[in-house]
């Protein structure tokens, strides 16, 4: 039929009851989709999915293939997700997935995870490749026949990727990817694919004793124990998806031992953006680092990999090598070319109107920036990453 008389009706989302996940999601799950969650192990799957199953407002099944049902239990309890209509089944076997599905009839059906069950009918172990691609196969079919959301928990390799086979993310509807450090307590959400809405939204979570609780003003809590008057600190505004908040980047610098090689350490920021950011300073600003052993960190235990964020690394490394602070209230956005220019970065009003709502008073921005209209703030216009460093200092 012609494209313009396909029914374009599309079934509501239900929510989920837990808002940042919602927000992801764009209003939360649709009935009769496949939602792949995946992270790294230890990283609080099992713990979102347990409150997801909790807040859900129909019968919600929760099947564990790696953990006993006594197990779940007890993390349920110390959670406070004893929700009387979530069913636990503790099972390897599809069938015995299945037969539970047809007993509780849920409209929610967690799976956690599919690289662990199996179908009886083909011989090969649990997580082959066959066996991961048969059993999302059927799920994928009982979601659709059944009308009820399913969410799978996915494995990840080493490298962070989903591991199986990679039809695995073509056959569901949304890829979820769950991200942070162990180390730290925030936890981020976000879509890799989703057929229902947009994957430009961000989630943001903070890991506590009582579980995962929502965080609503990720600026604050990255800022909160932030030092003023330090050498070597700089608030960078960035964007992850649609989302703008402010992060403190860090940079130390220590004089080398004679004939040792200086070493190069970064957290959050790639290990080769370093490298570049350093070869800049050193060729258009004369700022000598071949002498210095470099560590920069991103507090909080995030990854930035926003090219805005370029401009602020640079002026914490200045700052550490002349153990120098920067101009208080200040904060940087900007893109550093090789020719060490400042260069434009995206949704620059969106990133000046979280600084100002922080209480930061100056801000550096690249010299072809757009007018703002109804800021509070001073914009510093900067054109190179030398200019920047003298309005900074």
């Amino acid at each position: 039929m012609p494209i313009g008389h396909v029914a374009h009706d599309v079934a509501a989302a239900s929510a989920t009851g837990i808002a940042e996940f919602d927000r992801v999601l764009d209003g939360g799950l649709v009935p009769g989709s496949v939602t792949l969650l995946s992270g790294e192990p230890g990283i609080g799957k099992s713990t979102l999915l347990l409150q997801i199953a909790a807040a859900w407002s129909g019968p919600a099944l929760y099947v564990s293939a790696e953990e006993s049902a006594q197990q779940v239990r007890l993390r349920a309890e110390r959670l406070g997700a004893t929700n009387p209509n979530t069913f636990l089944v503790s099972a390897m076997s599809l069938g015995d997935i299945v037969n539970a599905v047809d007993k509780v009839k849920p409209s929610l059906v967690i799976v956690d995870s599919v690289q662990t069950i199996a179908d009886e009918t083909i011989e090969s172990a649990p997580g082959s490749v066959t066996q991961v691609r048969e059993c999302a196969f059927r799920l994928v079919q009982e979601a659709k026949a059944r009308n009820a959301a399913v969410i799978l928990v996915g494995h990840v390799t080493k490298d962070g990727n989903i591991a199986g086979p990679r039809l695995l993310e073509h056959v569901v509807d949304t890829v979820i990817s769950f991200e942070g450090d162990r180390l730290h307590p925030l936890r981020m959400v976000r879509a890799i694919k989703h057929r229902f809405g947009t994957t430009n939204e961000l989630g943001l979570f903070e890991m506590t004793e009582s579980g995962l609780l929502g965080v609503p003003d990720a600026s604050n809590m990255l800022l909160n124990d932030r030092q003023q008057g330090v050498a070597g600190s700089v608030v960078v505004p960035t964007i992850d998806g649609q989302r703008p908040m402010l992060v403190e980047v860090q940079a130390l610098t220590t004089k080398v031992a004679a004939g040792m090689t200086p070493r190069r350490s970064s957290q959050g920021l790639e290990s080769a953006r370093l490298a570049m950011l350093l070869a800049v300073l050193e060729r258009r600003t004369a700022t000598a680092f071949s002498n210095l052993e470099v560590y920069v960190s991103v507090v909080g235990g995030l990854k930035l990999s926003d090219p805005g964020s370029d401009l602020g690394f640079c002026l914490a490394l200045v700052s550490a090598a002349l153990d120098k602070p920067t101009r208080a209230h200040l904060a940087a956005i900007g893109e550093v070319g090789l020719g060490g220019e400042v260069r434009h970065v995206n949704h620059l009003e969106r990133r000046v109107r979280e600084a100002e709502r922080m209480g930061f008073s100056k801000i550096l921005v690249p010299a072809n920036a757009k007018p703002i209209d109804g800021r509070k703030s001073e914009l510093l216009r900067v054109a190179s990453v030398a200019e920047a460093i003298n309005h900074a200092s």
